[in-house]
């Protein structure tokens, strides 16, 4: 189907979502993957410390990001890559939540993207014992990935949206929510508690 979006996918240090450790993007033009990008991201350092946990899922290591950019010298390039797109990503609530997270950590705008998630849409699309990325990447036909690579999840969640246009027969993102009954959200700050 000629459906446009672009996929997001972050790893993070620790349990907070302001520690964005690296991040993986994906465009899709008419279907296709047609751009991918992946850097990793220094996190901010009230924010740094990786827990053997998180390093034991991404392998992403401190001294790995130790000479990485920021996330306020790199969210412009991540706004450019996405341009207008509608995002995805696999349990978009948490991708968001890095977003947001990020950006109040580092006093930057959040800025107002529109979402969609790909675990919901799999929920509508697929009968599956498990919508975890893996499974529901199966499903649509992505096998065989790097789980927890943000660049590999990215291009997951890409599939899965991909695949769901098609056998719901729509070509744009606002059609396959429609279809799925969804509602494409809209990324917000969350307002300060004083």
């Amino acid at each position: 189907m000629p459906i446009n979006f672009s996929a997001i996918d972050f790893e993070t240090a620790n349990s907070n979502s302001a520690s964005a450790c690296s991040v993986g993007l994906i465009r899709v033009r008419e279907g296709v993957v047609v751009d991918r990008q992946y850097w990793l991201i220094k996190p901010p350092e009230a924010f740094a410390a990786f827990l053997p946990w998180n390093i034991k899922i991404h392998g992403i290591t401190p001294e790995q990001v130790e000479f990485a950019e920021s996330w306020e010298q790199q969210l412009p390039r991540l706004l450019d890559f996405l341009g207008d797109d509608i995002v995805v990503a696999h349990n978009a609530g948490f991708d968001m939540g890095v977003i947001k997270g990020a950006c109040a950590a580092t006093i930057q705008p959040t800025p107002k993207l529109r979402y969609l998630c790909s675990v919901q849409v799999a929920r509508k699309t697929y009968e599956l014992p498990s919508y975890k990325l893996p499974s529901a990447a199966a499903a649509a036909g992505f096998r065989e990935f790097s789980h927890h690579d943000a660049l590999a999840d990215a291009e997951a969640s890409a599939a899965i949206i991909s695949d769901a246009a098609g056998r719901h027969g729509v070509d744009d993102l606002d059609a396959l929510a429609k279809a799925t009954k969804l509602s494409i959200k809209r990324l917000v700050a969350t307002p300060l508690k004083l």
